[in-house]
Formats: structure tokens, C-alpha cells, sequence
């Protein structure tokens, strides 16, 4: 089989040392996490952590397996691509004098829909969110210029499909 993105959506109570446990599965077989995310889900007392994988399918479907022996874990997922909306963001810190002094910043600006979120004497902050490739993209652009500071997020996720999660966590909430 051949390696491909996928996100794994792993639903489960908020517990200290989880992450850790779900990190030790990759770990134990050489697979790189290339993002993780860990927010509160749309249940409340529910967290969701997205985890984007470049593996096989097989090996992915034996994570979600590993993950969902967790005992603080309801209940585990995995996608492609193709099956979810996602974007990840990104802050850029560059050099003021840049901003006035050089016009294809502005242009860059312009063409990927960044944001300006601040300016001081010293520094402007770009935000961008989009897919990987776009804010990728839009490094390699700024990069020539000098950037001080670059930081990404990692991926946000949404199914295309419905989850049937709601209708499981209602379950766990009655048990």
C-alpha cells in the first residue's frame, strides 16, 4: 500500500497523561505525527484531538485501533483528504521597513489573503490561514525578505460526511 495524508479524529474525556499515551502509539511504530491539535469538541466536557498522519491505510487503521483501547478514549476516526474540510494558520514576523519600503510584500499580502494583525517601528505580523501548500507558499515568497519569527498551527478539521459521534456520546453520557 501506498502512503497518504490522513486525519485521525479522536474524541475522549479531558485526562492528564492522554496525550502522551496516544503519542507513545506512534512512537512504538516509527510513524511521525506531522500535526496535532487538541481543542474542546462540539459535546461538552468532550476534547477532540486531530492528528494528521502520512502512512498507509493499514497502519492507520491499526492506530485508531491502538487509540481506542484508551480507557479515557470514546471513540476514534480517520479520513483522507478528500473526506474533510481543513485549514491550518499561520503567523509571519517581519521587518517594518520591509512593509513601506519594499512593494512586492504588499503584493504577496495581497495575493494570498493574508492578514496584517499588528505593526510596530520594528515588526509587522501576518496571519494567514489555508491549506499547508498555501501558507508553504506563502513562506517561501517572504522568505527572501528575512523572516524573524514563523509560527503554524496544527490542523482543523471538519468530516464532509455526518459523524455519528453525537449519537455514541449521548450514549456514553447515559452510561
Amino acid at each position: 500500500m501506498e502512503n497518504q495524508w490522513f486525519t485521525i479524529s479522536v474524541y475522549s474525556e479531558n485526562q492528564v497523561g492522554l496525550l502522551n499515551r496516544i503519542s507513545g502509539i506512534f512512537l512504538k511504530r516509527h510513524i511521525n505525527v506531522e500535526s496535532l491539535n487538541v481543542s474542546k469538541s462540539e459535546i461538552e466536557g468532550i476534547s477532540k484531538f486531530t492528528i494528521v498522519v502520512n502512512t498507509t491505510e493499514d497502519w492507520t487503521r491499526h492506530i485508531v485501533s491502538q487509540i481506542e483501547k484508551q480507557i479515557e478514549v470514546i471513540k476514534a476516526f480517520y479520513h483522507t483528504d478528500d473526506e474533510t474540510i481543513y485549514q491550518e494558520s499561520a503567523l509571519f514576523k517581519i521587518g517594518s521597513h520591509l512593509l513601506f519600503d519594499e512593494r512586492q510584500i504588499q503584493n504577496i499580502i495581497k495575493d494570498s489573503h493574508a492578514q496584517i494583525v499588528t505593526v510596530s517601528r520594528e515588526f509587522f505580523v501576518l496571519a494567514k490561514t489555508g491549506r499547508r501548500h498555501e501558507i508553504d507558499q506563502m513562506y517561501h515568497e517572504l522568505e527572501p525578505f528575512g523572516i524573524m519569527q514563523f509560527v503554524r498551527s496544527g490542523r482543523i478539521a471538519v468530516t464532509k460526511a455526518e459523524m455519528p459521534i453525537s449519537a455514541l456520546l449521548a450514549e456514553f453520557q447515559q452510561a
